[in-house]
Formats: structure tokens, sequence, C-alpha cells
């Protein structure tokens, strides 16, 4: 019998997104049941996946971790005590499954004895039925002993798999994540996208503190806070002290709408100013360890420092890593924070972040795909949403259209090209102009006809809009001409 595999656990096998596969279920290529595909149909669609490559995710993963820009880029194999405990739970597992292999076994072979003293016992057509009975069960029970047929390359991977990672599930969303190497079932869970509820996430406030439905947990870092005893009898443990032993089922608070998230005030420090076109820079703030800035991808904090105005600026990297936050300031003359940023800020400085605001977030549930459209410094906050829909692997297609109303303006274009030539659900179109508002209305117009032109059934997706005013203006009142649901468009004025 063909191995079973979650709709997560198969993604990540052969090296897609999840809303790649649930679409191709979706369109009947794939059999599913119950939120299960068989191992052997997933090989049959994707036949090219073999065992020595252990793991075909790792070409999304790598390409994931180099966009997001994290300071550690190289995973951690699990612990040596994780690795022995997890190999001795799959033995154990072996050990029940053989058991109950050997009953069944056991019963057969009863059973077939049981009919052949019938067939003895018997007479005329009964006897013959229960002949072909007997031969039947002689046959199929010689056949399962006698075969030699070797698992599929999937199986044996998603054996390895369940060594390597733990499989998490998280009620009442149904959300579910993979927890890898010495992470904590938190930074995991952030890593692949959730909103789970926490504070300090250094074991002091008890904010991420979860039930445990199933499963076991270990603590791998040290924490101050101390659970009750009615709370560790009903199982509760705190997600960002505690990883996964084995697969794991917990009820946690998600984060889904930005009510969710509270306002914070955290005074980060200037870790690096990159210089990324002419008139633009990347400014690299690090949370402290112990307060890190909880926000939902695509939204925008507000930025003061000593001897300039406060500045609203969206977050341009993705929440998955909340202790490292990017912003792409715009040359101004006219503002003392940018000015700043350009020829007076220095690594080390303080910058007070207060926020998070707005409502330019990722919509819970959909599972339609994307069309992102961003000019110039839009880019920062559809860049947060795009990581952050690579992270949750549930849109089917993302596409990404960006004008640029200066030379330069495509600022980070190599990186938008190397999603695209790595992810096959990612596409991007640079569109140039000049500097000047009419550019940016006719800019504006130009992207309408490439999305028409590449999307007739744009009505289908869920659009992000992100540019100067004039610009975003332009192309919702276009969007609106062409009867597009205003409840499936977000618009940020940046």
């Amino acid at each position: 019998m063909s191995q079973l595999l979650t709709v997560s656990r198969a993604a990540r096998l052969v090296g897609v997104a999840r809303g790649i596969l649930q679409a191709r279920i979706q369109g009947g290529e794939l059999n599913a049941h119950d939120g299960m595909v068989s191992a052997d149909d997933l090989l049959r669609l994707y036949p090219e996946v073999r065992l020595e490559e252990a793991g075909a995710f790792e070409r999304v993963t790598r390409i994931k971790e180099e966009s997001f820009g994290r300071r550690v880029l190289e995973r951690m194999l699990p612990s040596q005590d994780m690795l022995a405990q997890r190999l001795f739970e799959q033995g154990r597992e072996l050990a029940d499954v053989r058991a109950h292999l050997q009953q069944y076994h056991t019963l057969v072979v009863r059973l077939e004895e049981k009919v052949r003293a019938l067939a003895h016992a018997a007479a005329g057509e009964a006897r013959d039925i229960l002949s072909l009975l007997q031969a039947y069960l002689q046959s199929e029970l010689q056949g399962v002993l006698g075969s030699t047929e070797q698992a599929n390359a999937l199986s044996v991977m998603d054996d390895i798999l369940r060594v390597m990672s733990a499989h998490v599930v998280v009620h009442p969303s149904g959300h579910d994540f993979f927890v890898d190497g010495a992470d904590t079932v938190l930074d995991a869970a952030l890593r692949a996208g959730l909103s789970l509820n926490y504070g300090c996430s250094s074991g002091n406030c008890g904010l991420c503190k979860a039930r445990v439905v199933s499963g076991q947990v270990q603590r791998v870092r040290h924490h101050d806070y101390v659970l009750s005893e009615a709370e560790k009898l009903q199982g509760y443990t705190l997600l960002c002290s505690n990883t996964a032993v084995g697969d794991l089922v917990i009820e946690a608070l998600e984060a889904s709408d930005p009510a969710d998230i509270p306002r914070q005030q955290i005074v980060a420090r200037v870790k690096a100013i990159k210089r990324l076109s002419e008139d633009v820079v990347m400014l690299h703030l690090q949370m402290p360890r112990s307060n890190r800035l909880r926000f939902l991808a695509g939204q925008s904090v507000t930025l003061t420092t000593l001897g300039a105005e406060a500045i609203q600026l969206p977050v341009a990297s993705c929440p998955c890593d909340d202790r490292n936050l990017q912003f792409h300031v715009r040359r101004d003359p006219n503002h003392g924070f940018a000015q700043k940023a350009f020829s007076g800020l220095e690594q080390g400085d303080t910058v007070t972040v207060w926020g998070p605001w707005g409502e330019f977030v990722l919509r819970p549930g959909s599972a339609r795909p994307i069309v992102f459209v961003a000019c110039d410094t839009g880019f920062a906050p559809v860049k947060s949403l795009i990581e952050h829909a690579m992270a949750l692997e549930t849109a089917e297609k993302v596409h990404l259209y960006w004008l640029a109303t200066r030379p330069g303006g495509h600022y980070l274009s190599n990186l938008c090209r190397s999603w695209a030539s790595a992810l096959d659900y990612f596409s991007y179109t640079a569109i140039g102009g000049s500097a000047g508002e009419g550019d940016v209305v006719r800019g504006a117009s130009d992207i309408v006809r490439h999305i028409d032109a590449d999307h007739p059934d744009l009505r289908r997706f869920d659009v992000f809009l992100a540019g100067p005013a004039p610009f975003a203006d332009t192309v919702s009142a276009l969007l609106a001409q062409r009867r597009f649901p205003p409840e499936q468009l977000m618009v940020a004025a940046v």
C-alpha cells in the first residue's frame, strides 16, 4: 500500500509551494482524501524526484533564505539528543507496525486453514467456491511474503524528513509548519509566516504559551517565566523555549488581523545602511534580543531619532525575522530623517520604533493568486508581502509589476529576477520611466495594459497596489473601470 502524506509534507518533498500542489488537486491532476495524498500518485506527477536529491525542497528554501536577508543562512542540524529521540520514536512506530502485520498474517493463515477445512467437509458447488477462495488466499499470501517491491523515493525521503524535522499543526486554525534543526516552535512558526501570539521571545513574559494537544516538546532555551501547576497539568508550554521532539499538535492564538497586533515602542540600533541606488538607501535596524517587533507583512512603523522629525515608513522585510527590520528610505532634502539616513546615521545609533500601523496585509484564508503592483519605493511593503507569501506557500501564482520613474528606480531588480528564476510560481515585470507626476500616471496606465495582456481573468486574483498617491489613484480607477472587485484590492499610498 502506498504511503499517505499530508499536502504540506508532499509539497516539501517535491520542492513546490503548497498552493501549487493544492491547485493541482483542485484541477483533478492529483487525488487527495482528507488532506492526504498518495506517495505513488505524487511520484507519477513528479517523476523527476529522485532519492539522491536528498530533499528537492532545498532549492526553494535556499532562495527564500537569501531573499529574506537573514544574518545566518546556514540551517543547523538537530542536536544528537533530538536525532536520537526522533529515531527512537520512528523505531517504536516501526515495531508497532510489525506487530500489527504479524497479527494480520496470523489471522490470514488461520482463515486459509478454516476455509480449507470447510472445503474438505463441503460438497458440490459450495466446495468449489471454498476451494477457489482457499486458492486465492494462498496466492495472495505467497505474493505478499515473496514481494521484493521497494519503497518509492518519496516514501524513503519522507522517513528521512521526519528525523530531520518535525511537523506541527496549530488548532483551531489548522495551519501547519515544520520545525527544522535546533529551532524553537516559535522561531519555526515565524519563519513559516504564521503570526502566533508572543511577546519577548526570550522566556520572560509567557505570552507565547500554548497547549500541547499531542506529541512531545523539549526545552532548548532557558526561561524565567514559571508555568503554574494547573497550566502544566493541562499541557501548556512556552513555544519560545521548546522545540518539537516529533510531530506535534498545539492549541495557540494567532493574529489574523492588524487589530490583533498590539502597539509597541522599541529602541533599536542601526545595524547597517546600504546604498541601493542614487536616491534610495536600505536602513537595517536590529531589535533587542529580548524585545522583538510584532507586525504583519505590509505594515508601517514610525521611526524617530535624535535631531530629526519622525517619519512613517513601511517595513521592507518579512516578519519571519522579527529582530532584523529593513526600510527603504528615499532621498528627500525636505525631510530631516531622510537626510540623516543618507549622511548622518551610523552603525550603533539608536532609532525608536513605534507601531505597527496599516491594513495593507495579506487576506487571511485567501488562496487566490496574487498580483503585486509597485511604483518606486512602493516596492518596500510589497517586498515584505512577497517574502511573507513565500513563507506561507499558499498562493499558486505570484506576479510582480514594478514601475520606476527615475533611473536606477528598480533598485532591487536582481533580487526580483532571482525569485523569478528560482520559483516556478513567481514572475516579474519591470517597467521603466522618467521622473515627473505625469509619467507616474502614464506608467500606471502602462502597468494596467501589461496586466490586461497577462491576466485577462484578473478577477481570480487579489491585487496589492503600493506607490505615490497619483499612481495608486490612477491604477485603482482603471481597475474599477474593468469592474475589478473592490474587496480584492488592497492599496497603500507610499
